[in-house]
């Protein structure tokens, strides 16, 4: 057990001081035949009407008929579990030997700058608040100009994101099609999705074995930025997204399935019809959890417009939001641009 949690941040470690390995067993982690809750949107053919009522009451749906291969997918996994399971020193070591441009590694925040460097941790009455999560950030805005020849786990990785991404690309333009066809958004608001601001977020989720355990999350409630997120879970669950009820649900991991979040981008472009979803990562006792987000958003230089809210573009509101984490230790987001509210 000692030698497994060496892969884990020191902040992540303590807990497995005195952890038998034998305690470890199987949860209910495995899908199970009940109900998905989620509504549910066939890329093949894609039903408007069903699409907007996703939009509108869930801000979520489960995306089937991707067309994204199996095989890369599982390759994709395969590869961030070898990435994440070297040792904690050795693998900032790597991550530091290469270009932030090329990708850039986290841990204990999701919140990151524009360039890939993680935010200052939290700090409430002296005690730093983590999240249960480290990650590896990738642009995919174009394909990397750096050498990784020498660094062959991390070359191999990065080019099976940037065959991802042409897919999640596809995925997302079709996505935002749709949508725009149902809000009737002119073609001059074509910068609302630009592909070029497109990144990939890997995340893994430590196991938290606490006996009595602490209110600890791999990530707290929040909403995605993006314009659209395009969300792959392997195998463990841990996703939980607020229902139009306001009861937390889960989102469990389904095989050949994606899972699509509106972000707060979107919101605003619908004019708050469309709605941002709030969810969250719970941690799991018995097993780690992998995922994979793909984040896109508008062109810089374009401009949201709404009768709801103050003309604003991307950047305006990723350097409010950042500057709030720093400040508040939170992201107050859309609110901040609102018309006729104060702060």
């Amino acid at each position: 057990m000692q030698q497994f949690s060496h892969s884990y941040p020191p902040c992540f470690r303590h807990q497995f001081s005195d952890q038998p390995t034998d305690e470890l067993s199987d949860n209910d982690n495995h899908q199970t035949h009940e109900q998905d809750p989620l509504p549910s949107i066939d890329l093949h053919q894609i039903n408007l009407k069903k699409l907007e009522e996703a939009c509108t009451d869930w801000g979520i749906f489960r995306l089937v008929n991707h067309g994204i291969p199996s095989g890369l997918l599982s390759e994709l996994h395969e590869h961030a579990v070898r990435m994440f399971g070297l040792e904690f020193e050795s693998k900032q070591k790597l991550f530091e030997s290469v270009p932030l441009s090329a990708m850039s590694y986290f841990w204990g925040t999701p919140a990151i700058t524009p360039a890939g460097v993680p935010l200052a941790l939290c700090k409430e009455k002296g005690i730093v608040n983590y999240n249960w999560v480290e990650g590896l950030n990738i642009p995919l805005s174009q394909p990397s100009k750096v050498d990784l020849v020498h660094q062959p786990l991390l070359r191999d990785f990065r080019s099976l994101s940037e065959s991802y991404g042409v897919h999640l690309e596809r995925l997302a333009k079709s996505i935002f099609g749709a949508m725009s066809q149902n809000l009737e958004l002119s073609e001059d608001n074509e910068c609302y999705l630009s592909p070029s601001t497109g990144h990939l977020r890997v995340y893994r989720y430590p196991r938290c074995c606490f006996d009595n355990q602490p209110k600890v999350w791999g990530m707290d409630v929040h909403t995605d930025s993006s314009v659209v997120t395009i969300l792959n879970q392997f195998e463990v669950g841990g996703l939980q997204v607020l229902s139009p009820k306001d009861t937390w649900i889960d989102a469990k991991p389904i095989p050949n399935t994606l899972i699509v979040h509106l972000g707060d981008m979107m919101q605003a472009i619908s004019n708050d019809k469309y709605k941002s979803v709030k969810h969250r990562v719970l941690v799991n006792r018995e097993k780690e959890r992998f995922s994979m987000g793909y984040f896109v958003f508008p062109k810089d230089d374009c401009v949201i417009r709404s009768p709801n809210y103050k003309p604003f573009t991307y950047p305006d509101f990723r350097a409010q939001v950042q500057q709030d984490v720093k400040t508040l230790g939170l992201k107050v987001g859309l609110s901040r641009f609102k018309l006729n509210v104060d702060f």
